[in-house]
């Protein structure tokens, strides 16, 4: 037989193209519009629908960037329709190369009753089935113009991102807005010819299935009358039953498929939109699930659902409906589908009980996995915080973005620093937007890595980000999957009911340890450094906020403002959204958080503020009280407590503690300045750089010979794509040293010089102050930089002269280990990489640390000197990028960095001095001092958290973990009456199968592996 699969083919897609789909809807009558535009931001439903309409026609444009356009249409069913299944098609004008991103509208009934939304691939709305003819129609659409901000030519430069700069041309134009038939039969014979189609296309050219498939379409397509597709789809139909019908191999693979709209809380568009999208998404698939038994939706991020409680309640009820029903599935158990890398450690664990407890309240559903689909790789510390909040598996699709190495595995244990290990699954069909195609699927049997040992994966299925969810056709394609030869087996499943089989079956998964590093999206660790400060300042308010809080309340009877705290949590951990936090959001969305921050941190100080006052009690001449928020002693002031000290001059020192030396200042030979007191000498070149940090206690030299620390560096940034995401290895060819300076000035008192550097490079300008205090082996910088660079990185370099073969990062509730070596691809890609506050590397005995108030990206590198052969281990921190998209003026303007050198740091001091810097103590006027509610005798082990229980029975939760990465044992003492200590989980429920504390004289001895995480609830007397 000649070979004609090209011709069978080809054939295929034209037909189906240009006659049969066209034949889904075979007659059509224009619907009358009209159109009310919203002044302003979005309306209530009731202002929309009550409205003065103008009359509108196809063809018209409308919607100016952002702006809202609530359409009428009206119309009758023609009575010669009666018997048939008529829709609106409604296309505002869509583009459907984009399935989402673009405009969308949700449809209303006259009195307000949502029905579903249309979308580009989504635009239909059921009249009936059948109709009787005559029917009177009326449906009211709240479209939404939301502009093309990354359209068929991403990563161009445009004003679309802010309401404030994108104008009023109108974005879109009216194309249909009819009423039509709808032909079930020529629909259900496109979805045969689809299914057949895409699967011939994956299977080999030489396999009898193939070829079965290609005649059956040859006799199908033969059988169509393209002058008369609707009378004779039926027939064409009874050619493709047989090979429809083929069951699958026994060995087929298994994919659990289900409903899924990814919806950024935050990114293309504001907030405010993503509160819409969420409408209109929910709205659809609630009206999928009514007519489509077997399908099955999950939505992630309690912050949607309590958006749709708080704005659309008519939408919310259908989702409550259908949650009781189990088709509607809560999943994942966060707030929102954060980012992993920056977040605290206290921020990432609230993430989880926030979610979780929205979900138990709301619901009663208690969720079991972890759902990430779309962030930018995950920290180490995340699989103990995921195990210690109640769950045990974890979904993300991202890893498979990475572009240099493969990940070896697609279901395997993670096991984070700690030791916990979570069950891990990546989808193979390498998408979160699964469109149910052949490609699609065939794609997921040949990717997946861990054939042979199981055999069953997940594939989320459905339009994101304003696309509507899963789509009837997508349902359709599933259906005709379930158990057909050639294909997958694939069947609607709940996360959770997949995450047991997948378990079940692979009883001895491959393990991988350490972070689940992306190898992509790098720069989002250094974009919109403001949203990134805002963030780091917010978590340690709240801290504060907490610590002071409790601390009043069980001293002083102060109230403890429960319901403040959690409102003001759940919009710190909104704005960790991983578009938000990442700096990879549009204009609005950046613009708007920082107005949120400075909200926050205003209402946090006014928390602190209260609780303080009411600690230290009335004002008195002469007194303060100095309040230490840190977990360590610092000052002779106990870690959370405060103590009372003169208003004026030095402290007096601890009983036996000898008085800090003062810092002498000499000239350096060569220009610049020696600062010398008596535990570090530095030295400040004519150029301003520090070029040497010389350790007295252990005579030790810091920075390498021959280089200079704190050296600005500026680097041309433009990456391949992704602009604001990404910074791509050859930005490292060619580096500018910032070495020119405008001025340099000394200023100097006993108890601490400075040094004062002003730099002015392109159309930027840098003023830097270096800080040697007495009594203190560190070296403060402040950093002010007024910023208006283009497309440049600008970094501060700290070349070091130790040998190491790898550093410590902070990440949550510990810290982890990277090499400072590329020996493998694996090393060589994470050339940018995520801290806390603080990076170490060290040598036996002796070791540096570079601690930080705000940032969170940095590279290491490592060089061998060729004059002396000696080793240069270099800490760069990333400090400010300058993309132009999706924000043409990313990080414009002025910011404000500190950081700190400290020469001879362990790890335990390194963890002491990041919470220091991003904790500075606080006075207030008054005489009464406030003893901790809790001290702890061993500085590896760290408080994390001080707080009253969320429940409010009063009882007080402390939670702490190991620091320093090995076995600790510690006494924590109480500074209140306790009754009991028991051990809960995140949400401060008791863990079943955990050891009781016994409370002996207000101690409790505690032992922990190292990095662990022990979250204690006490008991006090008559709270």
């Amino acid at each position: 037989m000649h070979d004609d699969r090209a011709l069978v083919e080809a054939r295929l897609g034209r037909v189906l193209e240009e006659r049969i789909r066209p034949a889904v809807y075979p007659e059509s009558v224009p619907l009358e519009i009209a159109a009310w535009v919203a002044p302003g931001e979005p309306v209530p439903v009731a202002e929309g629908l009550a409205a003065d309409h103008v009359p509108v026609a196809v063809g018209d444009a409308w919607g100016a960037p952002w702006a809202t356009t609530w359409f009428r249409v009206r119309g009758a069913v023609p009575r010669e329709w009666a018997g048939k299944t008529v829709e609106a098609v409604l296309d505002l004008g869509f583009d459907e190369r984009m399935p989402g991103f673009q405009c969308e509208a949700l449809v209303y009934t006259p009195d307000g009753s949502p029905v579903k939304a249309v979308n580009p691939r989504n635009q239909w709305v059921r009249v009936g089935t059948p109709v009787a003819g005559g029917e009177r129609v009326e449906w009211h659409l709240e479209a939404a113009a939301n502009p093309v901000v990354m359209g068929v030519r991403p990563f161009r430069p445009t004003a679309l991102g802010d309401r404030e700069t994108a104008g009023t041309e109108p974005q879109y134009r009216l194309a249909r807005i009819d009423l039509a038939v709808f032909d079930t039969t020529v629909w259900e014979l496109v979805q045969d010819l689809e299914v057949v189609g895409e699967l011939m296309h994956e299977l080999p050219p030489g396999g009898p299935r193939r070829w079965e498939l290609l005649r059956a379409v040859a006799r199908a397509l033969d059988a169509v009358d393209l002058q008369d597709v609707a009378g004779t789809a039926a027939a064409a139909r009874l050619h493709l039953t047989d090979v429809l019908a083929a069951p699958a191999e026994a060995s087929a693979h298994r994919i659990s498929a289900v409903g899924h709209a990814h919806i950024d809380s935050a990114w293309l568009w504001p907030l405010r939109e993503t509160v819409r999208k969420v409408a209109r998404t929910a709205s659809n698939m609630t009206a999928l699930l009514s007519t489509e038994p077997e399908f099955v939706f999950a939505m992630s991020q309690a912050q949607q659902y309590a958006w749709l409680k708080e704005h659309r309640p008519e939408v919310y009820a259908e989702v409550k409906r259908a949650v009781a029903d189990g088709r509607f599935v809560p999943v994942g158990g966060m707030w929102v589908e954060s980012d992993t890398n920056m977040p605290g450690s206290e921020a990432m664990a609230r993430q989880f009980v926030h979610g979780k407890r929205f979900f138990l309240d709301e619901f009663g559903i208690e969720n079991r996995e972890a759902w990430l689909p779309d962030t930018f790789g995950f920290a180490g510390g995340l699989p103990q915080i995921i195990k210690a909040a109640g769950s045990k598996w974890l979904l993300t699709q991202k890893i498979s973005w990475s572009r240099t190495n493969a990940f070896p595995h697609h279901s395997f244990h993670w096991e984070g620093i700690d030791g916990t290990r979570i069950f891990t699954h990546f989808p193979p069909v390498d998408t979160y937007n699964c469109s149910m195609t052949g490609h699609e699927i065939a794609h997921a049997v040949r990717n997946f890595r861990d054939k042979g040992a199981a055999g069953h994966s997940l594939a989320p299925t459905g339009w994101g980000d304003g696309g509507g969810g899963t789509t009837r056709e997508m349902v359709a394609k599933a259906r005709r999957m379930k158990n057909l030869e050639g294909s997958a087996r694939v069947a609607w499943e709940s996360p959770a009911e997949f995450f047991a089989k997948a378990e079940a079956e692979y009883t001895d998964p491959p393990v991988w340890v350490g972070e689940l590093y992306l190898e992509l999206h790098r720069a989002t660790l250094t974009s919109q450094a403001r949203t990134k400060q805002g963030n780091r300042r917010s978590e340690h308010l709240l801290r504060e906020a907490e610590l002071w809080a409790a601390t009043a309340a069980v001293r002083a009877g102060h109230p403890y403002p429960y319901a403040q705290l959690d409102r003001i949590w759940k919009t710190v951990l909104l704005h960790q959204f991983h578009d938000i936090l990442p700096g990879s959001s549009i204009a609005w969305v950046h613009r708007e958080a920082e107005k949120t921050y400075a909200a926050v941190a205003e209402e946090l100080t006014g928390i602190v503020n209260a609780a303080q006052r009411a600690l230290a009690g009335e004002p008195a001449v002469g007194s303060d009280v100095v309040f230490n928020a840190a977990p360590h002693t610092r000052g002779g002031v106990p870690a959370g407590g405060a103590v009372p000290m003169p208003s004026a001059g030095l402290r007096p020192p601890l009983t036996g503690a000898p008085t800090p030396a003062p810092v002498a200042v000499a000239p350096r030979e060569d220009g610049g300045h020696v600062l010398d007191n008596g535990l570090l000498r530095v030295a400040v070149d004519a150029r301003g750089l520090v070029v040497s940090a010389y350790d007295l206690e252990t005579g030790r030299e810091t920075v390498a010979p021959g280089q200079a620390a704190n050296l600005l560096q500026i680097h041309p940034d433009f990456p391949n794509m992704w602009d604001a995401w990404d910074v791509d290895a050859f930005y490292r060819n060619v580096v500018t040293d910032l070495t020119d300076t405008d001025e340099i000035t000394l200023s100097a008192v006993p108890e601490a010089a400075s040094v004062r550097v002003v730099r002015s490079f392109g159309k930027s300008r840098a003023v830097q102050v270096l800080t040697l205090a007495a009594g203190h082996k560190r070296l403060d910088f402040a950093t002010e930089i007024d910023w208006h660079e283009t497309e440049k990185f600008l970094k501060a370099a700290f070349p070091m002269d130790i040998h190491a073969d790898r550093y410590a990062a902070e990440t949550q509730f510990g810290h982890l280990f990277r090499p400072t070596h590329t020996n493998t691809s694996w090393d060589a890609a994470r050339f940018e990489a995520c801290n806390h506050r603080f990076l170490h590397i060290a040598e036996p005995g002796w070791g540096v640390a570079l601690v930080n108030d705000s940032t969170y990206g940095h590279d290491v590198s490592r060089a061998v000197r060729p004059e002396d052969s000696g080793p240069t281990t270099t800490f760069r921190l990333s400090l400010l990028r300058a993309p132009r998209f999706p924000d043409p003026e990313t990080d414009q303007g002025t910011h404000r960095f500190r950081y700190a050198l400290v020469p001879g740091a362990s790890v335990v001091e390194a963890v002491r001095e990041g919470y220091g810097i991003n904790l500075p103590e606080r006075r207030l006027p008054g005489e009464a001092g406030a003893a901790p509610l809790f001290t702890v005798d061993n500085e590896a082990v760290v408080l994390s958290a001080v707080k009253l229980a969320d429940d409010g029975t009063g009882d007080v939760v402390v939670r702490l973990y190991e620091a320093a990465g090995g076995r600790a044992t510690a006494v924590l003492s109480t500074g209140f009456p306790a009754l009991s200590a028991v051990s809960t989980d995140l949400l401060e429920r008791p863990l079943a199968d955990a050891p009781a504390y016994l409370v002996a004289d207000g101690r409790i001895e505690v032992s922990l592996r190292p990095f662990q995480l022990l979250t204690l609830r006490l008991a006090r007397q008559d709270p």
